[in-house]
Formats: C-alpha cells, sequence, structure tokens
C-alpha cells in the first residue's frame, strides 16, 4: 500500500489534470516513483501514462522525437491521423496550411506513418484539442526539454509549434452550463521535462490554462516507503527492520539521494553479497568507491596521541591544539552535530583560528590533515582575499546557467566532490565579501552546498578551518595572554557583528573560536627554527649529496638568529631571519664554491662568529 504522504506531487497532477488543458510537469523526472495502481517503481513517464488512465482517459499517446508515437495501437493512431487529415482536406483544400492547424507548409503526414515529426503530431494535437470526439485523449511529450532551443532565439519552425500548441490550448472549447462536460477532464497536452525553463516562457507564463507540477527530490516518506517494499532484497550485516532505531537512521543516512539511487544502492548490496556490509559501509562505498571513512580507520590508541602529534609542528599554542582535539574526538565518538540534528549531516567540526601572523594557524590546519588523513595535501586552501568582489561567490560554487564557466562548476564544490575526506581551509577569511558568508551558513547549518549546476555536495566528511588576522594590528605581544585571547575574541565578535553583520554566522560557529597566542617565548621560537632546518637538510642531502648539515653550536646559532626576531611577527619572523642570515649565505656560498659532484658524501660545517648571527662555512 502507498503511504498518504508519498508522491503528494502526483495529487497535484490529478488534480491540475481535471481542469485545465496543458501541464507542464518538470523536476526529478528522471527518477523512479512508485506507482499505486501497478504497485511497482516505474519512471515518471509511465506512472503518468497510469494516472492519466485511471483518471477515464481512453487513450494516452505519449511521443518524442526519437521513438516517435507510443502508449496506444497503430489502429488508434492512424484512425487520429485519418480524422485529422480529413479535416484538413476539408477546410485548406488538401494542404495543413491553413487557420484550423497551423502546421506549416508541406506537411502532408500520410496516415501509415507511426514515427510522425513534430509537425504532424502537433497537427493531431490541435484537432484533437479544438475538436474533440466522444474519446478522451491525453497527449504526453516526453523529453519535451529537446524540442525548443533558446527561448531568445527560436527558429521558424519552433515558433510555429509554439503557435500551434498555444493555439490549441486557447481554442479548446468549454462550457460553463454542462454538468457532464464540467465533471470530467477534457483533453489535454502534458509536457514531460527536466527543467521549467527548457521551454519557452511564453508558452505558459499568464496563462491561466496551464500549470506546472514540480516533482520534488524524494523525502522522508518516499525513502522510507522504498526500503519497506524492498528490506526483503538487501544484503546487509544486520539488516535494521522497521520499528528500531537503525531503521530509522538507515532512512536519515539516505538524505539527499533519489530513488534511483536507492535502487542501484540495493543493487550494490547484492553485488557484494559474499561479504555483506553495514549500511554505513554500503553508502560510503557508493559515494566515495571506498567502503570505510577514514574517520574510522581512527583508533583509540592513535586518536590518544593526536595531542603530541600536532605539537611537533605547532609550538607554543597548547589551547589550540587542545581545542582541535577534543573537536576531533567528539567527532570520533559519532556526537558531533547532534545540536543540530540526528541526521549528522553537518561537518565533522567546524573551527575558526584567530590570532596574529606566523603563529601557526595554517600550520595547525595541514598538521590536522596529515592527521587524519595521512597525507598533508588533504589540506584545501581557499585565500579568501581573492574572493573579495560580490559575485566572486560563483567561484566558489560555480557559474549560473548561461553565464561564461557555467560548464566548470565551482572551485569549492569541485575540491569536495574531488576529495570528501579533507580539511577545508578558508585563510583570512575577514578578507572575503559578505556575500561568501552567506554560503557558509548554508554549510555549516545542513552540510551541504547546491552547485551552479544544481548539484548537491555533501560537506558531512569534512572538517572546516576558518583562519583570521582580526584585531592583530592593534593588540600587542606585550599584554597578558588571557587579555590578548579577551581581546582577540571581542575583535572578531565587533567584526561578525558590526562590520559583517552577519551574525548568524558567529552563532554557527559557536564556542570554537580559537585564539592564538603571540610566540615571545625564545624557547618556542628555537624549536620553530630548529623544526625548519629538517628541510634545508634534505634538500641539500637531494640536491647536492651532502652528508648532514652541521653547526659548531646549533643551539646557540639559533638563539643568535631568534634575537634577531620581530615577536609580533611570530614564527613567520623566524623564518625571515633564518633566510637572511643562514640560507642567502648559503645560497652564496654553494654558488661560488666547487660544482656539486666535489659534494657527494661530504659534511657541511656551518661555523658561527661570536655570538652575533653571521655564519661561515666549510665542506669537509
Amino acid at each position: 500500500m502507498a503511504n498518504h504522504r508519498e508522491n503528494r506531487w502526483l495529487e497535484n497532477f490529478t488534480r491540475q489534470a481535471a481542469i485545465r488543458r496543458a501541464l507542464i510537469v518538470h523536476g526529478e523526472v528522471q527518477d523512479l516513483c512508485y506507482c499505486p495502481y501497478t504497485q511497482q517503481y516505474r519512471c515518471v513517464s509511465e506512472v503518468l501514462v497510469n494516472t492519466l488512465k485511471n483518471m477515464g482517459f481512453h487513450h494516452v499517446v505519449v511521443w518524442d522525437r526519437f521513438s516517435g508515437v507510443q502508449g496506444v495501437s497503430d489502429n488508434v493512431w492512424q484512425g487520429l491521423v485519418r480524422n485529422t487529415v480529413a479535416a484538413s482536406q476539408s477546410r485548406n483544400n488538401f494542404t495543413m496550411q491553413g487557420e484550423a492547424y497551423d502546421v506549416g507548409a508541406g506537411s502532408t503526414m500520410p496516415p501509415s506513418t507511426t514515427v510522425p515529426q513534430a509537425d504532424d503530431f502537433l497537427a493531431v494535437v490541435y484537432h484533437n484539442l479544438v475538436h474533440p470526439s466522444a474519446e478522451r485523449y491525453a497527449f504526453l511529450i516526453d523529453w519535451s526539454q529537446y524540442l525548443f532551443g533558446n527561448a531568445n532565439a527560436l527558429s521558424e519552425q519552433e515558433r510555429q509549434w509554439l503557435l500551434v500548441m498555444s493555439k490549441a490550448i486557447r481554442n479548446a472549447p468549454i462550457s460553463v452550463t454542462e454538468m457532464e462536460a464540467l465533471t470530467r477532464p477534457g483533453n489535454l497536452i502534458v509536457l514531460l521535462c527536466s527543467q521549467l525553463g527548457a521551454l519557452p516562457p511564453a508558452l505558459y507564463m499568464g496563462n491561466p490554462a496551464i500549470a506546472d507540477v514540480l516533482i520534488p527530490p524524494p523525502g522522508r516518506p518516499e525513502r522510507e516507503g522504498f526500503l519497506q517494499r524492498t528490506l526483503h532484497a538487501w544484503c546487509l550485516k544486520s539488516l535494521p527492520r522497521p520499528g528500531e532505531v537503525r531503521f530509522s537512521q538507515f532512512v536519515d543516512s539516505l538524505d539527499g539521494m533519489t530513488i534511483r539511487d536507492l535502487h542501484q544502492l540495493l543493487k550494490l548490496s547484492r553485488v557484494n553479497s559474499s561479504e555483506p556490509l553495514s549500511f554505513e559501509h554500503l553508502i560510503n562505498l557508493y559515494k566515495y568507491g571506498q567502503r570505510e571513512s577514514p574517520w574510522e580507520d581512527l583508533s583509540r590508541g592513535r586518536l590518544a596521541t593526536i595531542r603530541e602529534e600536532l605539537k611537533k609542528r605547532v609550538k607554543g599554542q597548547d589551547e589550540a591544539v587542545e581545542k582541535v582535539a577534543s573537536v576531533i574526538i567528539r567527532a570520533y565518538t559519532g556526537l558531533s552535530g547532534l545540536q543540530h540534528s540526528i541526521k549528522q549531516k553537518t561537518p565533522k567540526g567546524v573551527l575558526f583560528f584567530v590570532g596574529p601572523t606566523g603563529v601557526g594557524k595554517t600550520e595547525l590546519a595541514k598538521a590536522l590533515a596529515e592527521f587524519l588523513f595521512g597525507d598533508e595535501d588533504a589540506c584545501i586552501r581557499f585565500d579568501m582575499s581573492e574572493f573579495n568582489h560580490e559575485h566572486s561567490d560563483q567561484r566558489l560554487v560555480g557559474a549560473p546557467p548561461g553565464y561564461v564557466g557555467y560548464e566548470e562548476g565551482g572551485q569549492l564544490t569541485n575540491a569536495v566532490k574531488k576529495r570528501p575526506f579533507s580539511v577545508l581551509l578558508f585563510d583570512e577569511i575577514e578578507k572575503a565579501h559578505v556575500r561568501i558568508l552567506d554560503k557558509f551558513l548554508q554549510i555549516l547549518e545542513d552540510g551541504r552546498l547546491t552547485d551552479g549546476k544544481g548539484e548537491t555536495v555533501s560537506f558531512a566528511e569534512t572538517v572546516i578551518i576558518f583562519t583570521s588576522n582580526i584585531g592583530a594590528s592593534e593588540i600587542t605581544c606585550q599584554a597578558d595572554p588571557e587579555v590578548v585571547r579577551q581581546q582577540f575574541l571581542e575583535k572578531v565578535r565587533h567584526h561578525f557583528i558590526h562590520v559583517a553583520q552577519r551574525p548568524e554566522l558567529l552563532n554557527r560557529i559557536g564556542d570554537n573560536i580559537v585564539p592564538f597566542q603571540f610566540i615571545t617565548n625564545e624557547e618556542f621560537l628555537v624549536a620553530i627554527a630548529r623544526a625548519k632546518l629538517q628541510p634545508i637538510r634534505e634538500r641539500l642531502r637531494e640536491k647536492y649529496r651532502f652528508k648532514d648539515l652541521v653547526f659548531d653550536d646549533e643551539a646557540k646559532a639559533l638563539r643568535a638568529i631568534v634575537s634577531c626576531v620581530d615577536r609580533q611577527m611570530g614564527g613567520r619572523g623566524v623564518l625571515n631571519q633564518l633566510v637572511k642570515h643562514l640560507l642567502d649565505p648559503l645560497a652564496i656560498f654553494l654558488f661560488e664554491e666547487d660544482e656539486p659532484a666535489a659534494y657527494v658524501g661530504r659534511t657541511l660545517v656551518v661555523h658561527q662568529a661570536g655570538n652575533e648571527p653571521k655564519f661561515a662555512f666549510e665542506v669537509v
């Protein structure tokens, strides 16, 4: 039995078909639909045919430009053709050019044809709408989005078709006194298309004889109904049953899928019948091509080391590391997003890093991506200063139809499609245009975003990190750390409430604003400098085949370099001083000395003159 909440659009279709002369059915026309009359899942066109027949239409004639006429026997179609040709001959002197049909010169339409062209088919439609017989006919034009080209540049032939349909709909006889005519539907045209915009607006705009019926994506009742009817066919590990909590979770996990997706998911479960999967793993396999989510690969033991692993790359930001660890642990335990909905479709975690430049905000995001997904490249960075124009949101989600770049899609949506398990880093978010911020509201609330092509992209497997330097130019490093923390929090609140005027975005982020401290401690700066020596050593080994890079006194040398760092610049200041005092002199030394072949297997020794950051080099 069909659930009365299923396919509400079909009720609207039945209601409109009883009173209108033409209907445009659009939306999810490529999907499957449960037919209450055959009690089977069929394509939308078949469901419409069965519905029209159940309403009392004697014949439902289906036509498209490739297959021609379907749904009626040759005898019925040829009878329609003969009646149309006879009427044409009697009224228009054996041509079909006259006022009665307006189907264009030269259309003769022999009675034996079974694949009529559009001119000939529309002639039959016109005759039966304007001169109805005792039998009722419905004409369903399938794939009608391919009937017309650009609505602003219609050809002469397309304008002729538009005229024929418009006149047929307008000139169909009506009766306001005959009770039988008022209680039964008249002959009907149904155009089935994927998008309403694919048809010329002149056909339907301002025309009360035409109604459009939208087929929406399947909702929860449709998904639940499909599962209940097909539950016996699923091959799953621990098959959930109706009434169980896991069955409800199964239905919710299919949110955003079409019925055709569910049918293909069912087939996939049978393909893997030798090794049944849980429904969570089956959905992952269908969506992403892999059974397990990298989130499930995180073991309790590995996750227990997250703080130590992140601190290896990020120095002096223990509070930030602790906050990141708590967010990831919440995601691991399955409690992420429950403050919004039990469906858990929100991103795994949302963090807002704010603080001075060069203190490890971007580095922490990269370290987190490597920890979670085993690859630093899983941190997808967007420099938001590039999105400071009003219409730059189209670069993120894609241009709308008809605009340049529509086919390419959006940078953000394409990146998440390609790599659904990732850390999304939106750097310097305060520099983005405020229209960009509106896009994040939907991502943070629903965990999904629709791109310019109309495709919905899920962010449910991502961690989203915003970084910002708001207030960095006004807050000094001399203040107490707790005072600095409160000042950064206040600057962020002021920016989103009074400058960007988007307090709702602040509410979505919640308590996940993480202030980073100035790095003023010499030990932390030395640790950063020491960490940056490793890639220098690796580069010398790769290109020059040095055995090693050693200092007379490495700690002393690094302290000398760090002494030149502006504490306001943090870790980036360390990099600048390394380049100035170590890398530049080293580059000159390598350029002026022997060929690289002379360095193979030798050691590069760095000598320091006194306590100043002045170095000399020797190859031994």
